[in-house]
């Protein structure tokens, strides 16, 4: 068993947030208001668990705030989290003036993954930065990524997102993202052949 955190505050949300991935969140509910004041007071921190279609879902993600963007008179708040740990909702707490729930931490695999898989990753992962910004990262400057950092820094649609949260190896993990990175390269591709017909009035150049 992975270490238990009882009354963990909880905000459901429309997304999904990885380990070490960084996001910006706008709070304006009351009760996220006071929420996430408890936290910086305390130091704290609250899971970010993906709601969909009316379903909670059990896995989520420890989030810290890592910097108050702004502050509004009305106490609203924009804030950068930064991801921290999946974890096991347990059972849900009802008695608190917002979300929580008593959570169980999920130990991240630390076997080393297959080398070529790693490097795989890594290359799809280079091919695809290198497609969106025009400049191609150095290999030896993503030695320290994981699949969750990788991953973090893409825009993947949250039920991707969520799959990967709750794969339980690193191998998995870079498997997954290298079969992601290697897609979304693809639809890039299909997109500007589309683009190219449209310019081109149906007929593609060759």
């Amino acid at each position: 068993m992975g270490e238990a955190r009882d009354r963990f505050p909880l905000f459901p949300l429309g997304m999904v947030l990885l380990p070490s991935e960084m996001v910006r969140l706008h709070i304006f509910e009351e009760r996220y208001k006071l929420m996430i004041g408890e936290c910086l007071d305390g130091g704290g921190e609250f899971g970010i668990v993906w709601l969909a279609d009316d379903r909670l879902h059990d896995i989520g993600c420890t989030a810290r705030v890592s910097e108050v963007l702004e502050r509004f008179d009305d106490g609203r708040m924009n804030i950068l989290v930064a991801g921290g740990r999946p974890f096991r909702l347990l059972r849900r707490i009802d008695d608190l003036p917002y979300p929580a729930g008593d959570v169980e931490l999920l130990d991240l695999d630390d076997e080393p993954a297959e080398p070529g898989l790693t490097a795989e990753a890594r290359e799809r992962y280079a091919d695809l930065v290198e497609r969106v910004t025009d400049e191609r990262p150095e290999l030896d400057s993503l030695a320290d990524l994981d699949a969750f950092a990788m991953a973090g820094t893409i825009e993947f649609k949250p039920a991707e997102k969520q799959r990967l949260l709750e794969l339980a190896s690193e191998g998995e993990r870079l498997r997954m993202v290298a079969d992601l990175f290697a897609t979304t390269l693809r639809r890039l591709d299909e997109s500007e052949r589309s683009a190219e017909v449209a310019k081109s009035n149906g007929h593609i150049r060759r």
